[in-house]
């Protein structure tokens, strides 16, 4: 049921409707000049809102709507660090588009916000962030909240992060590890992480338990959430429990450093006396200051992990027991992340056979 009525010098229209509980509500809207203007925008609503609770819904701010789904369709469902992730686009959203109502988020306004977002984030950031509004809006484009996509056929673009090295040579990989102060908290990690190719969560997961020193190996049974702070994790998957055969020099490196910190019971043997574990920026930033020292070109920490595979495959170990040490979840992981070493490998290796086939046949 329509009804207007005049407010002084302009005009308000007034439907009548039931909400999804049957309970009667009203959808007011005034400061129509003429009558006339009034029962068109009224008409225009029943048209594009036969449900009309939907048009009420149209008026949510989207970070309002956008905390609502996360909550319903996310929150029981993904891990924490996932539903963190989607909290902090809450965040971003909020900082972007303010209060803006779903109704008031056209395309222009859209594309505005990621352009926005993308003037400080890499392209692959600015990616996830589009995919995480995408998925609400189209909930709401389904319940028919908003009647069209703002977010189709955005353009995704971000800043040029500067090509840093994957992976260091055998020859720089040795002075580095030559060089750490290994009774250091972060130059331990590094040197834990380049001699076993662990993840960073996994190096900073350690405990003294983990420890076989007799048998001479470490066991990796759980990591860190050093991003979100909510303590021990399980592992990125089943195969990645393992243990990591480790030489007698790391052995006595490891049992020198033990000495020199003191630990509560199962407490990480990187964590310093404030309860604090170096979140991967502050580990980043250490490895870069000891590369810049010794004169090696920069890599990321995990490069630490990719530079250790690499070198195991270069000097003739398996892909298999690699494969295991890197706690791959199968050998095919392995193969497509160092298809280029392999093939190398593959070629030396055709060399090696056909040298073995003409000294046979001479």
């Amino acid at each position: 049921m329509v009804s207007y009525r005049k407010r002084g010098h302009v005009w308000q229209y007034e439907i009548s409707y039931k909400d999804q509980f049957g309970k009667y509500k009203k959808l007011r809207k005034s400061g129509f000049e003429h009558k006339s203007e009034a029962i068109l925008a009224a008409s225009q609503i029943q048209i594009e809102y036969p449900n009309l609770s939907s048009a009420k819904s149209s008026e949510e701010p989207l970070v309002s709507y956008y905390k609502r789904w996360i909550n319903v369709f996310k929150k029981n469902v993904v891990s924490k660090i996932t539903f963190n992730k989607y909290q902090n686009t809450a965040q971003h959203i909020y900082e972007i588009f303010g209060d803006l109502k779903l109704k008031d988020l056209t395309k222009l306004r859209y594309q505005e916000g990621i352009n926005q977002f993308a003037k400080t984030h890499a392209k692959r950031t600015v990616s996830c962030f589009h995919k995480q509004i995408r998925a609400c809006l189209l909930e709401a484009l389904d319940e028919k909240i908003i009647m069209a996509d703002p977010t189709r056929k955005a353009v995704i673009t971000g800043i040029e992060r500067p090509k840093i090295n994957k992976v260091l040579s055998y020859k720089n990989w040795s002075i580095l590890i030559k060089n750490l102060n290994t009774n250091k908290i972060d130059e331990m990690i590094i040197f834990i992480a380049a001699v076993t190719g662990m993840r960073y969560g996994e190096v900073v997961g350690l405990t003294t338990k983990d420890f076989d020193f007799k048998s001479g190996y470490i066991s990796v049974n759980k990591t860190w959430d050093y991003k979100y702070k909510t303590g021990f994790m399980k592992t990125k998957t089943k195969s990645s429990i393992r243990k990591i055969a480790i030489d007698e020099q790391t052995v006595f490196k490891l049992k020198e450093y033990l000495k020199l910190h003191e630990f509560k019971n199962n407490q990480p043997i990187f964590m310093n006396k404030k309860d604090h574990i170096l979140v991967s920026a502050e580990i980043n930033k250490s490895l870069t200051n000891k590369l810049e020292s010794l004169n090696i070109p920069r890599i990321t920490f995990h490069g630490l992990r990719h530079t250790h595979a690499s070198i195991l495959l270069y000097k003739g170990v398996s892909v298999l027991s690699v494969s295991r040490r890197l706690g791959h979840s199968n050998i095919t992981t392995t193969q497509s992340t160092y298809l280029h070493i392999i093939r190398e490998l593959q070629s030396q290796d055709q060399d090696k056979i056909i040298s073995i086939l003409d000294n046979a046949i001479k």
